[in-house]
């Protein structure tokens, strides 16, 4: 199937996401500006030596698509790459604030509102159709959510902060299809690194000197960041941006295990409850897609038999 292969980029990049915590608590204690100057510095430098070292065909070809659009054509592209890199840095910083200061679960239910966030955005402004199953699958995420909300709405506060922000990214970016994926991000990210560099001097705290900060670092820039974010694109130019964000509840699920087994943060029976109405839901929404790999994989035990 050809979408098999978005469907598989999308549920890797998610997948890395799910076990962001194991490299961001352990620098905790550092400012979430630090850690954000610091992520997307590093992220900025390594794309663009491999950008210049690997990618100048990629990046020269891109240059000529974009001379050869119309000048509304090149207006578009312009907002929707300066908005993507927007929406990056404000996920990035809330993301990164609610992670160490309020709740580990705070961030993994923003995930959880993400995709319902995405999947209205599409519908809405990209008129993106969906079956009576998957809006069945969104009534089910909405319910999931308010299960999970009722225990604290403090919580569903920052979530839709932190969903909503990436929720604009995703629908953005499906739109945004025109050029190489990995140039895109890296015009994204270099340009969230201006924006942010007049305010390093400013707003950063002391030069860190651990070595523990700085492998973590690079671990978030090159595992956490560049790699799903790249596959996150590459999904979106095979499948609609409501399908890669239903697939995005993966991450969350995973952080609300690592929550409860490494983190030991309080875990009721309402919210399983919830995280498996959830589960359920994304199985609903990818159902077509599930039976459609299921019918081809007996059809060619048939044909080999």
């Amino acid at each position: 199937m050809k979408p098999t292969k978005y469907y598989i980029a999308a549920i890797t990049a998610y997948t890395v996401w799910g076990f962001f915590s194991l490299v961001l608590k352990p620098i905790h204690d550092y400012p979430a500006l630090d850690i954000l100057f610091y992520r997307v510095f590093s992220c900025s430098i390594l794309m663009l030596l491999i950008t210049f070292l690997f990618k100048r065909k990629a990046l020269q070809e891109t240059l000529n698509i974009f001379k050869g659009l119309s000048s509304s054509e090149k207006k578009k592209a312009v907002l929707l790459n300066i908005g993507g890199s927007f929406f990056l840095m404000a996920n990035w910083f809330t993301f990164i604030y609610v992670m160490n200061h309020v709740s580990v679960k705070a961030t993994s239910l923003a995930y959880l509102v993400c995709p319902i966030l995405t999947t209205l955005l599409a519908f809405f402004i990209l008129k993106e159709k969906l079956e009576k199953t998957q809006w069945l699958a969104v009534g089910l995420s909405i319910f999931g959510c308010l299960l999970l909300s009722y225990a604290d709405i403090m919580d569903m506060f920052f979530s839709i902060i932190i969903g909503l922000t990436y929720a604009c990214y995703l629908v953005s970016q499906r739109v945004n299809k025109a050029f190489d994926r990995f140039i895109v991000l890296t015009f994204h990210i270099t340009l969230a690194a201006i924006c942010l560099f007049p305010f390093y001097p400013e707003y950063s705290g002391p030069i860190p000197t651990e070595f523990k900060f700085y492998f973590c670092i690079e671990t978030i820039a090159i595992a956490f960041t560049i790699i799903p974010l790249f596959l996150n694109l590459y999904a979106l130019s095979g499948i609609n941006s409501s399908t890669v964000g239903m697939l995005l509840n993966i991450n969350p699920m995973i952080a609300f295990l690592l929550a409860n087994f490494v983190y030991h943060e309080k875990i009721s029976a309402l919210q399983i409850s919830a995280y498996g109405i959830i589960f359920i839901a994304v199985l609903v929404f990818n159902s077509n897609h599930i039976f459609a790999i299921k019918q081809k994989y007996i059809l060619s035990s048939k044909d080999s038999q």
